[in-house]
């Protein structure tokens, strides 16, 4: 790859996660300032569902952090931000839906996430160990180091391929319980489904950069040199 190439894909691999990161990020605060005339707050918005689901053993906690938002499967607790907890904007309800559609995954056996969850002790011990087998395999000339650290980089891409699903299913069982039960009107649910998507792009953009990162690696551990 010439110079001018690899400032390119530098700037590339740079820019797209940035992007999705202020998409995200702007659409988030846009909503945060729109009320639903429901008037529920993001920890009502998350009970209801969950209830309605017949979930009744996972606690709701209130988090410090901007888009702090997750669901421990192994504490079995979903923690808020201040602004999705208290909160009764579209962007609050559409956040906290969304991590309650993690809860429903996770209370009906959702393979996907099984997989993943699977996935997370294996990952951290490989990422821990792709870079300093990669820069060792370089700084060695030993490219056989090196080729090992790509494979270790494979199984952090594997991760987040298989989080793009577990991420859209999320967001779309999250939309079905909002407009089933009324929580957003027919006026609110364009813009729940726009903070969903975005949060969803900041996940394809990790992906891509994750994909082609491996890839570039690869290329140049892997492929014969001539001599």
């Amino acid at each position: 790859m010439s110079l001018g190439g690899y400032i390119f894909y530098l700037a590339l691999i740079m820019l797209i996660p940035l992007w999705a990161q202020m998409r995200v990020k702007s659409t988030y605060k846009k909503f945060l300032q729109q009320p639903i005339q429901s008037g529920v707050t993001g920890a009502q918005v998350a009970d209801f569902i969950m209830k309605q689901n017949g979930v009744h053993n996972v606690r709701i906690e209130m988090v410090d952090g901007l888009m702090s938002d997750h669901y421990d499967p192994v504490n079995k607790v979903v923690r808020l931000s201040r602004e999705v907890y208290q909160g009764s904007t579209i962007s609050s309800a559409a956040i906290a839906a969304h991590e309650i559609g993690h809860v429903i995954q996770d209370a009906t056996d959702y393979k996907m996430m099984r997989v993943r969850h699977r996935l997370v002790p294996v990952v951290n011990i490989t990422s821990n160990l792709s870079f300093p087998l990669l820069l060792g395999g370089f700084l060695l000339g030993a490219m056989g180091l090196a080729q090992l650290g790509v494979v270790m980089m494979l199984g952090a891409v594997v991760f987040q391929l298989v989080t793009l699903p577990v991420e859209f299913d999320a967001s779309k069982r999250a939309m079905a319980e909002l407009t089933s039960h009324g929580i957003v009107t027919a006026t609110e649910e364009s813009g729940a489904r726009k903070v969903l998507n975005a949060a969803a792009w900041t996940y394809v953009a990790a992906t891509l950069v994750a994909v082609a990162e491996l890839i570039r690696l690869a290329l140049i551990v892997f492929m014969p040199r001539d001599e």
